[in-house]
């Protein structure tokens, strides 16, 4: 995803042979439940990245989610995937002031990996699409073109919005920065990048800016799950379409495999990872629950508390 096919044609991409993998688990306080999906699709690199993470943060149980599609290689979105929610969690107003920790942390995570990008002759990036759920509240931040969509009501919403660089403010910004956008193949800022925000770029940072824009739902009766994915799933499916899949299947690892292979099934010409989580009316009993996976990793049994589910550093990761 992201630049023109002359930049990523570039021996430093991650060459990848494996099988598509999925996993999920539920909270330890039973409140929600999350599934994963992420192939390389019809690519032979993957540059698609996602966490799911549960953990304790002042007493309360905070779920975080992500979504991260890296463009130019792999580096950037390997970098947020590690890095991202740790700056967050850790920040002193996470709790008291979770917009503008979320915010910050984006911007501090793409700062610090610029910073680490010095020796790199090469630029990289990557769009992150994230949801953070604490208490009754649940927070969507996203930069770029990766997606968050949630059910409420039955109905499909969309909680984050594609940043393209054809969109009126977006060229607006860029060109104000003096920046321009320019056909090639799609909309494209300085004629190479197609999305209008991102992780890293740091070449176009002037104008490919990671500022997250941050929309903030109630978790009641009423939402029923969120559906976080890579343009690899929403280039062929719709919001709607996506969200009747999702519905009839409980378990959240099978819901997250219908979406990746559907995908897939319509086309998808690029990597397809996809995260869900259902919200669940009646806190149930996390120990009893099975957690099941193609991993193999013991870690996704582990639930709650300072939890990462190491399992999803996955296939092609450079090490």
């Amino acid at each position: 995803m992201g630049y023109l096919d002359s930049v990523l044609s570039s021996s430093n991409q991650v060459h990848v042979e494996e099988q598509p993998v999925s996993g999920g688990g539920i909270s330890q306080n039973g409140k929600f439940s999350y599934g994963y999906a992420s192939s390389p699709g019809k690519r032979s690199s993957m540059e698609d990245f996602y966490e799911t993470r549960i953990d304790g943060v002042e007493g309360e149980v905070v779920g975080l989610f992500g979504v991260f599609d890296g463009h130019g290689g792999a580096r950037a979105a390997e970098y947020v995937k590690q890095n991202l929610f740790s700056n967050l969690i850790k920040h002193p107003k996470f709790i008291s002031d979770t917009k503008s920790a979320i915010a910050e942390a984006y911007t501090h995570t793409d700062s610090e990996f610029l910073k680490s990008e010095n020796t790199q002759n090469r630029d990289a990036g990557s769009t992150a699409s994230t949801a953070i759920l604490v208490g009754d509240r649940l927070l969507v931040a996203n930069v770029g073109d990766s997606r968050a969509v949630i059910c409420r009501g039955g109905e499909a919403i969309a909680v984050s919005r594609d940043h393209k660089p054809d969109q009126s403010d977006e060229r607006q910004r860029i060109e104000d920065a003096g920046g321009f956008v320019m056909w090639a193949g799609t909309w494209r800022v300085g004629g190479v990048l197609a999305v209008s925000r991102a992780f890293g770029d740091k070449l176009l940072k002037q104008y490919v800016v990671a500022d997250p824009e941050i929309q903030e739902e109630v978790v009641d009766s009423s939402l029923e799950f969120l559906i976080l994915a890579s343009d690899g799933l929403w280039d062929v499916v719709t919001n709607e379409e996506a969200v009747t899949m999702v519905k009839p299947i409980q378990d959240t690892e099978e819901a997250a495999k219908k979406l990746m292979q559907e995908a897939y099934q319509r086309g998808s010409a690029d990597n397809i990872t996809c995260v869900v989580v259902r919200f669940l009316d009646n806190p149930i009993d996390s120990s009893s629950n099975r957690i099941s996976g193609n991993h193999g990793d013991t870690s996704s049994r582990v639930l709650g508390g300072s939890h990462t589910d190491s399992s999803n550093r996955f296939l092609g990761k450079p090490r």
